[in-house]
């Protein structure tokens, strides 16, 4: 492979992402990265095996191609599971005993984007050294020092079994004594990686599930739909006069619930359900939970109140992990549906979230909407803007100055915060508060002063 020429940052902070066909989501820069991780995982004897998923875009295909050459050219097996949920890699990777495992997936993002991700023979996402050695080698294009045998050139194996493996490991989640019988369940899978395999979970569970978003075309991935786009899954909630409806990503990590009033439970609130049980039931380690700081104030009060230390992380399922980790906690997540259970994997997993909701339901009996009020959520406004550079925050006087005020008229009964999104030329800007029009009033004024500043097309 030639030289990548022109050095520019390859990792974001989950993974690799980007437009495909462009730096850095290139098939040169996935043969690369797949020759780079094939260097790295060989350093140890025995043999060398790398776990393959990827979500349904169409761009997969070249990327999956590209990545097995790489791996197999330095003498690595791969093991290739085709569209499979991103958790679902990570148990996968573990039950084989792999060096690590890929997803090839851009999560929520539209079918014209992809990116690559690594998990570690643990199951958790790559270290940030180990990322930077992989993007150094890549730049340096050395390879030719640890080049493998003639008859040590990898092989590629389609895993023909993943799919009944993973669908297993999931229902072990779910107590022995209960099933599903006698739930509708409203299920959109937005045409995603998790669309053979969801379905089946909660049907071989006893319920009776609707299911949506399980024709993916190659682009038509989260196209309306799935965990961003609620209102299919809502309207059919109601059509079908479902108990609950389960809304998820593209790569099945991220999870949003409607319950039976076709009213939307986020990522906080499905957090604080299944902490208070985990509560009430004795079994949440250091009674901890990491959220992070887009987490909703209500959120964060109503852990509080009943005794639980709520930690913020920064904003990524790859740090709330680490977090949790840090600080020995079992519960974590995001408002944005990363729900990571680590008594059960070592990611967000859509299936197993789910699971753990719908088994306190049924313990309790009672409805979702019910369950949903541990958390009251406080008014917020969150605005997207569009961006054409990321310069530091603090250096954009009018963007400061437009913060301060806020801050400074919501005083103890709000927050603010802005920030970067670590995929998207995005900035976001979020204010809580008491009074919804006006945490919007103030939202928009900053909006603004960000759009004046550096605002994109």
């Amino acid at each position: 492979m030639a030289k990548v020429e022109e050095k520019i940052k390859i990792f974001g902070t989950d993974g690799v992402r980007g437009r495909a066909n462009i730096m850095p989501m290139t098939v040169e820069v996935a043969l690369a990265l797949g020759r780079a991780a094939g260097k790295i995982f060989r350093r140890h004897s025995g043999k060398h095996r790398v776990v393959v998923g990827k979500d349904t875009r169409l761009s997969c295909y070249m990327f999956e191609n590209a990545l097995i050459s790489g791996l197999c050219s330095m003498g690595v097996d791969t093991l290739m599971l085709g569209p499979f949920p991103t958790p679902g890699v990570a148990f996968i990777t573990r039950a084989y005993r792999a060096d690590a495992g890929i997803v090839i997936s851009a999560s929520h993002n539209p079918y014209y984007d992809n990116g690559i991700k690594f998990f570690s023979s643990e199951g958790f996402k790559l270290q940030d050294s180990i990322e930077d050695e992989m993007e150094e080698l890549v730049y340096k294009n050395a390879f030719d020092d640890c080049l493998p045998k003639d008859d040590d050139i990898g092989r590629n194996t389609r895993v023909h079994d993943a799919d009944g493996r993973y669908t297993e490991f999931a229902k072990s989640t779910f107590p022995k004594h209960m099933t599903l019988n006698g739930m509708k369940i409203a299920l959109d899978c937005s045409h995603g990686a998790a669309y053979r395999i969801a379905p089946h979970v909660f049907w071989e569970l006893g319920a009776d599930v609707f299911s949506y978003g399980i024709e993916p075309d190659g682009i038509n991935i989260n196209k309306g739909c799935g965990s961003l786009h609620l209102e299919l899954i809502q309207k059919r909630v109601i059509d079908h006069h479902a108990h609950v409806g389960i809304a998820f990503d593209g790569d099945g990590d991220r999870v949003i619930l409607i319950d039976e009033l076709a009213q939307i439970v986020d990522g906080d609130m499905i957090l604080g359900i299944i902490a208070q049980y985990m509560n009430e039931k004795g079994i949440l380690k250091n009674n901890r939970v990491v959220g992070t700081v887009m987490s909703n104030f209500g959120f964060v009060k109503a852990l509080e109140e009943l005794g639980i230390e709520v930690i913020l992380s920064q904003v990524g399922d790859r740090y709330v992990i680490q977090d949790m980790i840090d600080h020995e906690a079992i519960l974590g997540g995001e408002q944005s549906g990363h729900i990571i259970c680590l008594d059960h994997n070592t990611t967000g997993d859509a299936l197993i979230a789910s699971l753990q909701v719908l088994t306190i339901m049924i313990e309790k009996d009672m409805p979702l909407s019910q369950l949903a009020q541990v958390v009251k959520k406080y008014p917020q406004a969150l605005i997207n803007v569009k961006v054409s550079s990321k310069p530091k925050l603090e250096t954009l006087k009018n963007v400061q100055i437009a913060i301060k005020s806020v801050e400074k008229d919501l005083g103890d009964s709000g927050r603010v915060l802005v920030r970067y999104s670590g995929t998207e030329n995005i900035c976001r800007v979020m204010v809580e508060g008491p009074v919804s029009k006006t945490v919007d009033q103030f939202a928009k004024k900053i909006a603004q002063a960000v759009e004046d500043a550096i605002g994109g097309s």
